[in-house]
């Protein structure tokens, strides 16, 4: 295989120049879909053409902007072919060691902090997605089964979309079906049409896009439609809520969904993309630990029902992961909770024009480390989990973690109790005082009532049942909880909460309550 995406895409198009690339659907006003192919050589063309041109324009190691919607259009910008008109040994003279050059910058989602562009170099990908496929096809070779497509509507600019959608199809020489975000928005129940037309197909969202399927879907949108040979469902970008799988279960089983297919997923734009996920062949392994045990640092399964649900993200196997404390970056044993450092070919050269956030963020270095683990190199994830039996469990960002009388409570956790209530968007937030850090909740829900007293009597209810839940799920009690309209708390471009600006919001009564 090459060693870079253009060099790929020029392999395929020399094998299976007339093969299906890549077909884009848009939708007509009356819900027809329309759809448009790319074959692998026509997409060769097209982006020589735009090399040619931007070659013109400037020179070798600029940056370009891709100024286009969702499309073909912006898949073949996105390949910048600029040498393939050299013959092969002078690309080689020219490019030296591509493995090393960087591919693409990818912006993080910005969800704690200012987002920064990760240096992903060609090694970085072509690593991410052999670990991708060893991973996700450790039961079939690690390779996907025959005839197996990609079905997408994530969105290009996001790390999930582009390697799901753009480059693993290149990598793997897989058809790729993808749409618009804003069509899955409209119609969330055309992702699940397009799972069961194309067969054998892989694909990837967020939790809160597995929600909206759910809630969105119609059985008579299903009629005639037959899940049961998709392959792969991933989970990823953001926490993924034992409760969201059920739900997605239960609604599409019916339909020959197989529950083995959902894959709850691991990763950030600082290791490419992907980290780690369960072995395939059976269905997410739900494990309830408790709850007080977390709040103090320690993970300890339950007995009896009545813990805290965390979904296993299965035993990392062709990347390098290790639970270290923070303070000390010394290993923590089993059951620990601490922050996830990862270590392997995936992790990127850095952040573009950012040395001290890349020392700090990609040169972890561990204190003590066990035999064979490489002491240096790590990257700091900034993410808290653990390790039970072997698997990996995910807890939540540093940054967001709520200290309440001395006792850790993961906001995660918190907005998933909350939203089973309400069915909407929440942001749980830690304001600071003089005297200690409380806890408040920002809470999405819609008016429901024919009268002032019925709307006030139902916020009322509301308020009366969340408060009930957060003190009996997690021993808490709220110091105010805010009532908003839908769409009032701010999120990143993947759907991720802007905790840190919701509580600058809060702080300078920027909230518009409906509770007011």
């Amino acid at each position: 295989m090459g060693s870079s995406i253009p060099a790929v895409l020029r392999e395929r198009a020399s094998l299976q120049p007339n093969d299906a690339a890549f077909t884009f659907i848009d939708y007509a006003p009356d819900g027809t879909p329309q759809p448009e192919t790319l074959t692998w050589s026509q997409l060769y063309r097209r982006s020589a053409n735009v090399a040619a041109d931007l070659s013109i324009c400037g020179e070798r190691g600029d940056r370009a902007v891709i100024l286009a919607p969702q499309s073909l259009d912006y898949i073949t910008a996105f390949i910048v072919l600029d040498t393939l008109e050299q013959s092969d040994n002078k690309v080689r003279r020219i490019r030296g060691d591509v493995n090393n050059e960087v591919a693409y910058l990818q912006y993080t989602s910005g969800s704690t902090r200012e987002p920064a562009g990760v240096m992903v170099t060609n090694r970085n990908l072509s690593a991410n997605f052999e670990q991708m496929y060893a991973d996700y096809f450790a039961d079939s070779g690690k390779l996907p089964p025959p005839n197996t497509s990609v079905v997408s509507w994530l969105p290009f600019y996001h790390d999930m979309g582009l390697l799901l959608g753009v480059c693993v199809p290149i990598l793997g020489g897989l058809p790729s079906v993808v749409m618009s975000p804003l069509s899955f928005l409209e119609r969330p129940a055309r992702w699940i049409e397009l799972l069961g037309e194309h067969g054998r197909t892989l694909t990837a969202a967020p939790n809160f896009a597995f929600e909206l399927a759910v809630k969105r879907t119609r059985d008579e949108d299903m009629a005639g439609v037959d899940l049961s040979d998709v392959l792969g469902v991933i989970s990823g970008s953001e926490r993924v809520h034992a409760a969201t799988l059920h739900r997605f279960t239960e609604k599409f089983s019916k339909f020959g969904f197989p529950e083995k297919a959902l894959r709850p997923s691991y990763g950030l734009a600082e290791a490419t993309v992907y980290v780690a996920t369960r072995a395939p062949g059976s269905a997410p392994q739900i494990v309830e630990f408790e709850s007080e045990k977390l709040s103090a640092g320690h993970a300890k399964r339950c007995t009896a029902a009545g813990g805290t649900p965390l979904v296993s993200y299965g035993t990392p196997e062709s990347v390098t992961v290790r639970i270290v404390d923070p303070e000390t970056n010394a290993e923590c044993p089993a059951g620990r909770i601490g922050e996830i450092w990862v270590h392997g070919e995936n992790v990127a050269a850095g952040y573009w024009q950012k040395p001290k956030e890349t020392e700090r963020t990609f040169g972890g270095t561990l204190v003590d480390p066990s035999p064979e683990v490489p002491a240096s190199g790590w990257l700091r994830t900034g993410d808290l989990g653990f390790v039970s039996d072997n698997e990996l469990f995910i807890m939540g960002r540093i940054k967001d973690v709520l200290i309440v009388r001395g006792r850790n409570h993961y906001p995660e956790d918190i907005e998933a109790t909350i939203s089973e209530i309400t069915g909407g968007r929440v942001a749980a937030i830690a304001v600071t005082d003089e005297q200690s850090e409380r806890l408040v909740a920002i809470i999405e829900v819609k008016k429901r009532g024919e009268t002032e007293d019925e709307v006030r009597a139902y916020f009322e209810t509301i308020k009366g049942d969340v408060t009930s839940a957060i003190s009996r799920v997690h021993g808490l009690a709220a110091s105010e909880l805010v009532l908003v309209a839908p769409g009032s708390i701010p999120i990143t471009t993947s759907g991720k909460i802007r905790r840190s600006t919701s509580q600058e919001m809060y702080r300078n009564n920027q909230f518009t309550r409906l509770d007011a």
